[in-house]
């Protein structure tokens, strides 16, 4: 990959968060932020209106990086991540993407960290490449029946007001959704629309729902440690999700936040970071 195939991009001053590229496949390079040293840590996205990795992360990357090697991507189709012509998305083209990275970065096994949609990717990941993995966190796991907010995401706003919405939907706490965050979730959506991938990217998404939801008979052979996390506010993924898992995954422990939404790793995120940082190094990170 040459300097000139990488993006003139770097991501705002406000997450505090470096940039990284590496081309994934031919006419595919793959934006992401790395930080830390030692057992692999990919981070995964959720979907909502102009999501970035940073977007998701930044309040979680600088202290779990004391942790293990964290790597967190733009999904193709999502933040700067360029996709190469003729790109398909969907939850195992997302999957698929995941191991490219592993694969340009030399990393064999990870533990993945998902949001959302993310979670719902990594638990796919453990159903297709189980030698891969080493254990899941996921929260607010994604791939559930579509509810009422979710049909929101189907359809997203894109304006200031509708983005701010969205930010709402996923905080008990709305002082959190400020203006500069707004500003910066907007930019990211505009730039999606103008790229002509939202449409694909959230068709994909809810198609999935039903063309390929989790396969629980295959979570219960699982033999990963695995933390679900969850707010009990969560308007977007009911509560019941983490159950769901809970009853099928033999080696999964939860954590239900109090006052807390979908967004538990913003809302609650000193608590968030203590929590998984132990429960890695409990598991060997």
């Amino acid at each position: 990959m040459s300097a000139s195939t990488v993006p003139a991009y770097r991501t705002d001053a406000f997450f505090g968060l470096s940039d990284s590229w590496i081309e994934t496949a031919p006419g595919e390079i793959t934006h992401f932020h790395e930080s830390g040293e030692g057992t692999p840590i990919l981070f995964l996205h959720g979907s909502g209106t102009g999501v970035t990795a940073a977007a998701n992360w930044w309040l979680n990357l600088p202290e779990l990086s004391r942790t293990g090697r964290c790597i967190a991507i733009d999904s193709i189709g999502y933040g700067q991540t360029v996709v190469a012509p003729g790109t398909e998305y969907g939850i195992r083209e997302w999957v698929r993407h995941a191991v490219r990275v592993l694969d340009a970065l030399g990393i064999e096994k990870t533990w993945i960290v998902g949001n959302s949609l993310g979670g719902w990717l990594a638990f796919q990941f453990a159903i297709d490449f189980p030698e891969r993995l080493l254990g899941i966190v996921s929260m607010g796991t994604g791939g559930a029946k579509l509810t009422g907010a979710l049909k929101g995401h189907s359809n997203p706003v894109l304006t200031p007001e509708g983005v701010r919405d969205t930010l709402e939907l996923f905080v008990v706490d709305k002082s959190l959704v400020t203006d500069e965050l707004v500003s910066l979730r907007y930019a990211s959506a505009l730039n999606d629309t103008a790229s002509d991938r939202l449409s694909a990217v959230v068709a994909a998404r809810d198609r999935d729902r039903l063309a390929l939801p989790l396969d629980f008979e295959a979570l219960s052979r699982l033999e990963i440690a695995v933390l679900l996390i969850h707010g009990t506010q969560d308007q977007v993924i009911p509560v019941s999700r983490t159950w769901e898992l809970l009853t099928v995954i033999p080696h999964a422990d939860a954590h239900i936040f109090s006052q807390c939404g979908h967004w538990s790793q913003v809302e609650r995120a000193d608590d968030f970071n203590a929590l998984v940082s132990r429960f890695l190094t409990t598991h060997g990170a």
